[in-house]
């Protein structure tokens, strides 16, 4: 099978797998202050100095978690219950994990606005000023669509929210790892990260909480990660963050070049024998190695089933007795329903070739065209 939907998760590199496997062998826990918990302690604050050189933040500003989905409702329920009230600002395409929180949130009392995008799928920072408030406490938007890879206007977002002393949150699950980001330059108060994102293990992420910045946990437990995440620390899943993350800074450029060459030609060979496929996002920057494309005349779930055993991507619509529900992100984009039910997102990754692409857009086509019967 050609593995194409490196945006849903990543396999893990070779590095990070000895790291893990090497950090089974640490069996101190790192809050003790014997040998072995020191010598757990080190592993964690290791790693937690990667996470930090990988996005441009301190090490006392990470905050380990169980991944993306923690991340953002650490920052988002945990910043808007240490405010107990307000107004909290996001879109209508951000991820589940951000827009259930928010959902959750509005039933405790708070008021949550969703600004849209514009057809690229770009929120614009003028309507997220428009939709400020004086009680605006919280603003939340995602610096890259997980569906269109999108890159959303963060760093100008943030600047108008500097002003204003509004806290800014930004869900970097799709974008640390894949291309240089600075927590500092883009001016975010707090970010998430994912280690599976980037060939590292599931079930581990982070949080870049800046300096100065509260929040109220959403567990309670014991004092681990600043009081903030209680739970003894899974040791080998860190470490495998950790080294995923030194990978990436030191492959950086590699991986974006890699990835906008291989991405480029696999959407020159589909466009070549598909004529009428559609690039979502066609306009706007986008993550170099993602394509979110829309084929009329089938659904996305019916290609994805057929190529399953063959191809690996995923669908933008959930299908379920013979309804199909078409992705939010594209309607929100101004899609029309058989545009956003006939879309599949296909993402590339370190290791995908030029064989691989050449022989998975062959397949495409070929069951595209079966599809159409």
């Amino acid at each position: 099978m050609i593995y194409l939907d490196h945006n849903a998760t990543t396999p893990v590199d070779e590095e990070v797998r000895d790291a893990v496997c090497d950090a089974l062998k640490i069996y101190g826990n790192p809050s003790s202050s014997h040998a072995a918990g020191r010598e757990a302690h080190r592993l964690v604050e290791d790693a937690r100095a990667a996470l930090a050189d990988l996005i441009g933040a301190a090490p006392e500003e990470i905050v380990f978690t169980s991944g993306g989905t923690e991340s953002n409702n650490l920052a988002i329920m945990g910043y808007a219950r240490y405010r107990r009230k307000g107004h909290i600002v996001s879109s209508r395409i951000e991820h589940p994990s951000v827009i259930n929180p928010l959902r959750h949130l509005e039933k405790e009392g708070f008021d949550i606005t969703l600004v849209g995008t514009d057809r690229n799928g770009v929120v614009s920072p003028e309507e997220i000023l428009e939709a400020l408030r004086a009680d605006t406490v919280l603003v939340t938007i995602m610096h890259s669509n997980n569906e269109t890879g999108v890159i959303q206007p963060v760093g100008e977002i943030a600047e108008i929210l500097k002003e204003r002393g509004i806290v800014f949150h930004t869900d970097m699950a799709q974008s640390a790892g894949k291309r240089p980001v600075d927590v500092r330059e883009l001016g975010c108060d707090m970010a998430t990260i994912v280690s599976h994102k980037f060939y590292g293990p599931k079930g581990i992420g982070a949080l870049y909480l800046r300096k100065g910045v509260s929040l109220q946990p959403v567990m309670h437990g014991a004092g681990h990660e600043r009081g903030l995440r209680p739970g003894t620390e899974n040791i080998p899943a860190i470490a495998g963050f950790g080294r995923a993350a030194e990978i990436a800074v030191r492959d950086m450029h590699l991986r974006v070049e890699h990835a906008e060459r291989v991405t480029g030609m696999l959407y020159s060979r589909l466009l070549s024998l598909i004529p009428d496929i559609r690039l979502n996002g066609e306009k706007a920057d986008r993550l170099p190695n993602t394509l979110n494309v829309s084929i009329r005349g089938i659904t996305g779930s019916d290609l994805v089933n057929h190529l399953k055993d063959e191809v690996a991507i995923s669908a933008g619509s959930a299908c379920h007795s013979g309804t199909c529900k078409p992705s939010d992100v594209l309607l929100t984009m101004g899609l029309s329903t058989a545009d956003a039910v006939s879309a599949v997102r296909i993402s590339t990754g370190k290791d995908t070739s030029e064989d691989d692409v050449s022989r998975a857009s062959e397949l495409i086509a070929e069951a595209v065209a079966a599809c159409r019967t």
